[in-house]
């Protein structure tokens, strides 16, 4: 089997940081939240630095469009449908989590769709599951483009 570079990041992640192997099972939705928030941002930035080179401003203003929790609300209503069983127990434990409260100018439901979504992206994160996570991200991000072109 050819070894790639996901598998290099995480040989050097482990040998540098003597990360131990853990159970993704064992952390809360909200820790899978927590790493799925910051991996969620890095993919949506490096989609938006892939676009051109510009200030930093509006590379912040157009990756801030796509990481609200609004945005990470219609994705996930997107992709609901083509989530496996575990996948969609995984989403329903972030989104059912109790969290301190919505962040400011967002619903309580679209806050909590996006804590579930998250909580996914830090799953398959652990799992490795690299692919199957960006093919989800991608059908997100697609019907967040459908969006605008019907407005």
């Amino acid at each position: 089997m050819e070894k790639g570079i996901d598998w290099e990041l995480d040989f050097f992640m482990q040998e540098l940081f003597q990360m131990r192997e853990v159970d993704v099972r064992e952390y809360s939705p909200l820790a899978l939240a927590y790493l799925g928030d910051a991996v969620f941002d890095l993919v949506v930035r490096s989609l938006v630095l892939n676009k051109g080179n510009k200030p930093v401003q509006k590379l912040h203003k157009e990756t801030s469009a796509v990481v609200q929790a609004s945005s990470q609300s219609k994705m996930m209503r997107a992709m609901q449908d083509k989530l496996t069983e575990e996948e969609h127990q995984v989403y329903k434990r972030g989104r059912n989590s109790k969290t301190v409260s919505p962040a400011k100018n967002q619903s309580v439901t679209d806050y909590r769709r996006a804590t579930g979504f998250e909580a996914l992206i830090g799953y398959l994160y652990l799992k490795r599951e690299y692919q199957r996570m960006l093919e989800l991200v991608k059908i997100g991000i697609d019907s967040l483009d459908e969006d605008v072109q019907r407005d």
